[in-house]
């Protein structure tokens, strides 16, 4: 590679400052919005790939065929001042200022009023870039006192510091969470946390590339961090912050924000291999339904392993098998008729005696070897196959009416899109690029992102009115604007359960709000009763809870499975529902405000120094701790709550614990360690056995401690309304306020939404009672 150590100041080119660097490229320095810079450097005159699918600021989301790199819709592109000196020039905005030395050449980036840049690039040779290959580098100082969060799915703890990775997707089943890597997902978003405060960037660029957070040392450079792509284009989004909810909010509204689901998606939901897989597999779901009921487990949905599409071993997209599924539509109807909403496994590989590839390839519509000009060949489970191009729009065509006719019209109602890492290693592939061709090795993850994109989009006008809820394994940032998705194909393990815990919150800081686990595992022997019952524990205090199995014994992974345990896990599904209010709103918020439903302890408490450090707990929402169990044989769990005023309360006992100090508490089978936060209105729904808002007829509101002054926000609305944000749903405002020697609760709602619950009983744990106030908006009575 060739270090790009000298630059020449070329003036204004719009909102940036224009950088001409020797070896054919010149670099652009701008300021977005408030808070939010760029780095924007083309090579030879133009771009490698001139368009992304990720970024898109003020919800507006991209084509299919991408969105321009130079695009600036969406950005309030704020003024700013460029001033030229000795050696350096400076662009000032209100709340940002970038200086540029011209050599060595660098950028460090300051927050207005501060006189230590909270970014600075390696003053040793800051970027570099290959004339034999596309490759280029970037190399940014690093703090010893820093630490690093983000980059998606990745393996290991929930600081990434010391630690490299690759940008790059494979199907890595069973996975070690602890060490695993790449894993499914390619998002380059870092968010770094230090005692000036947190900042974060972005790298735009879908190609593979390799990410250092210190495991390189070498004496020449000091301490520093970097990014090394194999292909693309350097395309960096720098967020202020200061603070770490800032950044994380900064970068959902970049890439859109976030799909609000239907509220049945937060029920407990069921899937496995083995079931879609069995030659009975109709009756196993009929068992499944029946148990259900039998062990009054709670549950909301059923998810069709791709098992419903093979034929003499082999799985074939939108190709329903008829001897283990005689009547599909009869099957579908009687799940929907029982309350389950079944979910169907969607994967883009079509193998090579697919009955129906000649469909594909007549218009053109698989990934192609450039080569040549056949399909480029992948390996795949059940053999050799193709991957549907959704860069094509007839492919798109082709996808959308396997959709709607295989699988929404006989009863289904979700698409769940798996496999879709697009594992084409073809040098020579190439994609449409709806008209503008490229090698595929340039954006191979947004093709999982368009696949779900065609799949949110195909839901949404099928049923008109109705929220869609769609899943993908793969895909890049920008995938949380289409739907859910989860960690992938983990290991039945204890050590699952550990870095699940902060795989899950990485995934989450990286804009994945509606995330969770396979619960009990994935692949690997079947969990026994302990490690499932924590597992359950575990699972369902995350957006996706989802029972999904591939045992290597055979064995499916159901609640049932060990009779010893299952009034445990029937306890904690349980609670699951009772949280259901709380949940439903902090998945409102997530989509309304750009707040991640779980999250570490210090996002909720920044000056506490214990929060920092804290990677065997989560916060769910501003008002839980969740400190689930991660070792087998223990029946007590010990961890040191937060500081905070009033301190904290177990849920299950309503005992007091000072924040600050460790609390140890029982910890029995079927009970996760939970604590409320002091101070907090928590509202609770009765335990029931779907997620029914037309039912939904009991409301709780409990405190916490003193409750003078909290406010609380509660959202409800027929469970899966497009009018959420137009008055469609119901906004209820709670707040306490000190009349004599009382605590009177008041609610100020908006919106038409009228909920089936009509009255709000109010109690209080460790704190005075509450007594009824005011209703205003709304056609309820608060109940002391």
């Amino acid at each position: 590679m060739k270090a790009l150590t000298r630059a020449r100041f070329r003036g204004r080119d719009g909102i940036y400052a224009l950088f001409e660097l020797d070896h054919g490229v010149d670099l652009r320095v701008g300021v977005l919005e408030e808070g939010l810079g760029r780095i924007l450097m083309r090579r030879d005159g133009g771009y490698r790939l001139d368009r992304g699918w990720s970024v898109a600021p003020g919800g507006a989301d991209p084509s299919y065929a991408g969105r321009d790199r130079d695009d600036l819709t969406g950005f309030a592109c704020p003024p700013a001042d460029v001033e030229e000196s000795e050696g350096t020039v400076t662009l000032r905005g209100a709340t940002l200022r970038a200086v540029v030395t011209l050599e060595p050449f660098g950028i460090a980036w300051y927050r207005v009023g501060e006189e230590v840049p909270f970014l600075q690039d390696r003053r040793t040779q800051a970027y570099f870039v290959s004339r034999k290959t596309h490759a280029f580098s970037h190399f940014v100082e690093r703090g010893g006192d820093e630490r690093h969060y983000g980059l998606g799915d990745k393996a290991g703890p929930l600081d990434r510091t010391g630690r490299r990775f690759r940008v790059d997707a494979v199907d890595p089943c069973g996975f070690d969470a602890e060490l695993s890597d790449p894993l499914y997902k390619m998002i380059p978003f870092l968010l770094v946390a230090g005692p000036t405060g947190a900042h974060g960037i972005y790298y735009d660029n879908l190609a593979t590339a390799e990410i250092d957070l210190g495991a390189t040392l070498d004496n020449y450079h000091g301490l520093f961090r970097s990014y090394r792509a194999d292909d693309g284009d350097l395309d960096a989004y720098i967020f202020v912050g200061p603070t770490v909810p800032d950044v994380v909010r900064a970068f959902s509204r970049l890439t859109g924000g976030h799909a609000f689901g239907p509220k049945w998606t937060l029920g407990f939901a069921t899937t496995s291999m083995a079931i879609a897989d069995a030659a009975d597999a109709d009756a196993r779901i009929a068992d499944f339904v029946e148990r259900c009921a039998e062990h009054e487990i709670p549950c909301d949905s059923f998810h069709f392993g791709s098992g419903y599409t093979m034929i003499g071993g082999r799985r074939y997209a939108f190709h329903w098998n008829h001897d283990k599924f005689p009547d599909p539509t009869a099957t579908l109807a009687k799940l929907n008729a029982a309350g389950l909403h079944p979910v169907a496994n969607l994967k883009p590989c079509l193998l090579d005696d697919h009955p129906r590839l000649s469909e594909v390839t007549g218009v053109g519509g698989l990934v192609s070897d450039g080569e040549t000009g056949e399909p480029a060949v992948a390996q795949f489970w059940d053999g050799l196959g193709y991957h549907l191009d959704f860069t094509n729009a007839k492919a798109r065509d082709w996808w959308r009416n396997g959709i709607e006719t295989a699988l929404l019209a006989p009863g289904m109602v979700s698409v769940w899109n798996d496999n879709n890492e697009y594992e084409i290693w073809d040098e020579d592939a190439v994609v449409a690029g709806d008209g503008r061709p490229f090698p595929q090795t340039l954006a191979r993850p947004a093709q999982a992102l368009l696949m779900t994109k065609l799949a949110y989009e195909t839901q949404a006008a099928w049923a008109p009115g109705k929220r869609p809820y769609t899943i993908t394994r793969g895909g890049a940032a920008g995938l949380w604007r289409y739907g859910q998705t989860w960690s992938g194909d983990n290991a039945t393990a204890w050590k699952t359960l550990r870095f699940n815990l902060t795989q899950g919150l990485n995934m989450s800081l990286s804009g994945m709000f509606d995330i969770g686990h396979d619960t009990g595992g994935f692949h690997g022997p079947s969990p026994g009763p302990e490690l499932l019952c924590r597992f359950v524990e575990f699972c369902s205090f995350w957006p996706r809870f989802m029972m999904n199995s591939w045992n290597s014994d055979g064995i499916t992974t159901l609640p049932w499975m060990h009779p010893d345990v299952i009034d445990p896990i029937r306890e904690a599904i349980r609670l699951r529902y009772r949280l259901m209010p709380y949940l439903y709103t902090r998945m409102w918020r997530a989509a309304e405000a750009d707040e991640p439903v779980v999250r570490p302890l210090f996002y909720d408490f920044p000056n506490d120094p214990g929060a920092a450090t804290t990677e065997d707990a989560f916060m769910l929402g501003p008002d839980l701790l969740v400190a689930p169990v991660l070792e087998p044989g223990a029946d007590s769990r010990s961890v040191r709550l937060p500081e905070h005023p009033g301190g904290w309360y177990l849920f299950h006992d309503g005992s007091h614990h000072p924040g600050g100090a460790v609390a140890t508490v029982a910890a029995p089978l079927g009970r996760a360690t939970l604590f409320v936060r002091a101070g907090t209105l928590l509202p609770l729904a009765a335990a029931g056995l779907r997620v029914d808002p037309a039912t939904d007829t009991e409301r709780d509101l409990v405190s916490y401690g003193d409750v003078e002054g909290a406010t609380t926000l509660l959202y409800d609305d027929d469970g899966d309304t497009t009018g959420w944000r137009d008055g469609a749903g119901l906004v209820s405002r709670f707040t306490v306020v000190r009349q004599g020697d009382a605590l009177v609760v008041s609610v100020k709602a908006t919106g038409r939404y009228q909920t089936a619950w009509r009255s709000l009983r109010l109690s209080a744990v460790g704190g005075a009672p509450l007594r009824p106030g005011t209703v205003e908006g709304a056609a309820l009575t608060l109940e002391a």
